[in-house]
């Protein structure tokens, strides 16, 4: 509550505000007192960001201080709100070095009350792409290792007595080589096999690097036909994959296809392999490593149900493998990227399948009755069985928007009952349509495109101003509002859906430094 009321100082009167920003930060203090983790964070941040008057910004380094020298506690990304209230707090003491230096770890350019500031454990740049989280290799379980970071997506090693097996390849040949230096620091051991889950861009564009000791490359026998896929579709966005990784065709051939289960045992460590569709590709394999009690998924539960920009993705072989998983009773699910093996945990996995089920049908319901993608998508469909399932809440929440499109575009043709798809207008028409509405004025799209943002409907705002770039291309106004509008939709989407923060994040030119 201190940190709301804070962040409320401005819409209350001039006289009254001092006595305001007081208040929230007592709530703030006690806060503290009952619980010196989160709320100090929280303290910090907000001690940092108030003006020299309240001589509180001694007292906000000493809160980032102490939580920086606890990091482990709390998770990476929000390290970059603690270095950067540390350079507004060291700034507004005169401390310039120190400011410089905090600004700098927080992965922001500048002090800048505009500029947004995140709490994710994101990087991402033009050259090397997107990056969930700083490169690290955990042990997920006994000899099961994960390289995380090191690329947009991550590459399993399994140590047998005879060698490794590699699950998954990453994107690039050289993100590949830097994971397998990672664990080169553990093991010296050559890899025997490679296990690839799925044929999409980030889990097979680094094989060449893993080829060295010529080891036996396994897939499912659709791998193939979804390479053809992926070769004739592309990624049309370049911050996914980066310079690298972007734009390539993919000539892979697997030594050994799976058509059916099939149990293979390296140095005395058993694998068994199943082929499923999954809800992202036809050719999702699952590895299980029964003795450790891991089971590698790849991509099947990818929370956009198939790459948003391909025509992929199934609920139905979703459900099947939600199904084969409850029957194999793994301890560890190991997910193809580092935030899906943290939240569909197996713990979770039940209700999820509870949810999404349900979400199906009535989805398939209101398809059945002529209703629309955006009606069904107002409904904000809340499954009864999450009420007992809290743990389920924010994996189902990050795919159920997703889940809903894919469904319904699955379920319908290309002319919907509302007449849309018919006749097909595009941002030239619509551009022009809108000017003639304002007159043929460009004070009219930036009038209409403030107007939105301030009442906070970034969507519009951004949305009205790329239509009046289209007809006015060198208004600075509607470019300054247009990079506004995408910081809100890129602050807006950092936790719950990192494809979109990836794509804003593109169209604004904007990149993300590493924190620390």
């Amino acid at each position: 509550m201190g940190r709301v009321s804070w962040r409320q100082a401005d819409t209350v009167s001039l006289f009254r505000r001092v006595a305001w920003v007081n208040d929230a930060v007592a709530k703030l203090d006690r806060a503290v007192k009952l619980d010196p983790g989160l709320p100090r964070y929280l303290r910090g941040i907000v001690l940092a960001g108030l003006p020299e008057r309240f001589g509180k910004s001694r007292a906000a380094v000493e809160d980032l201080t102490w939580m920086l020298d606890n990091k482990e506690r709390f998770p990476v990304g929000l390290r970059r709100g603690a270095y950067y209230g540390l350079a507004r707090a060291y700034m507004t003491l005169g401390h310039e070095a120190e400011a410089r230096e905090a600004l700098k770890r927080s992965g922001a350019s500048r002090l800048d009350t505009m500029e947004p500031v995140f709490i994710v454990d994101y990087s991402l740049s033009k050259r090397d792409g997107f990056r969930f989280r700083p490169p690290r290799l955990v042990e997920l379980a006994p000899g099961v290792h994960v390289a995380q970071g090191f690329d947009f997506a991550d590459i399993g090693f399994v140590s047998t007595d005879e060698g490794i097996v590699a699950i998954d390849a990453g994107t690039t040949e050289e993100t590949a080589r830097a994971a397998l230096g990672a664990l080169r620091r553990v093991t010296s051991r050559p890899i025997t096999h490679v296990i690839l889950t799925h044929a999409h861009w980030d889990h097979v564009g680094g094989l060449p690097a893993l080829l060295e000791s010529n080891p036996q490359v396994i897939a499912q026998a659709a791998f193939a036909d979804e390479l053809r896929i992926v070769n004739g579709a592309g990624v049309p966005f370049k911050y996914f994959f980066g310079a690298a990784g972007s734009g390539r065709r993919y000539d892979v051939r697997p030594s050994h296809l799976v058509r059916a289960p099939e149990t293979l045992t390296v140095g005395g460590t058993r694998f068994v392999l199943y082929p499923a569709r999954g809800g992202e590709t036809a050719d999702a394999l699952l590895i299980q490593v029964p003795d450790r009690g891991v089971l590698f998924v790849g991509d099947a539960f990818m929370p956009y149900l198939g790459a948003p920009f391909v025509a992929e993705g199934s609920a139905e072989g979703l459900f099947e493998t939600m199904a084969l998983i409850r029957t194999l009773e793994p301890r560890v699910l190991v997910h193809g990227h580092p935030p899906l093996t943290d939240v569909f945990t197996v713990a979770a996995l039940p209700a999820i399948e509870a949810a999404l089920r349900e979400l199906h049908q009535r989805v398939r319901t209101a398809v059945g009755e002529g209703r629309t993608l955006v009606e069904i998508l107002h409904d904000n469909i809340l499954p009864t069985s999450l009420r007992e399932h809290p743990t389920a809440i924010v994996p189902y929440l990050v795919m159920r928007d997703n889940f809903v499109k894919r469904v319904h575009h699955q379920g319908t043709g290309y002319w919907k009952p509302d007449g849309e798809g018919m006749e097909v207008l595009g941002p030239a028409e619509w551009a022009a349509a809108l000017d003639m509405l304002g007159g043929h004025r460009e004070d009219a799209f930036v009038r209409s495109v403030r107007g939105l943002a301030e009442r906070g409907d970034d969507v519009l705002a951004l949305k009205l101003a790329q239509l009046g770039l289209v007809r006015y291309p060198g208004s600075e106004p509607l470019a300054a509002l247009r990079r506004r509008a995408l910081d809100s939709m890129r602050l807006r989407h950092q936790q719950l859906s990192p494809f979109k923060f990836i794509i804003y994040s593109e169209w604004a030119g904007a990149e993300l430094s590493p924190v620390e």
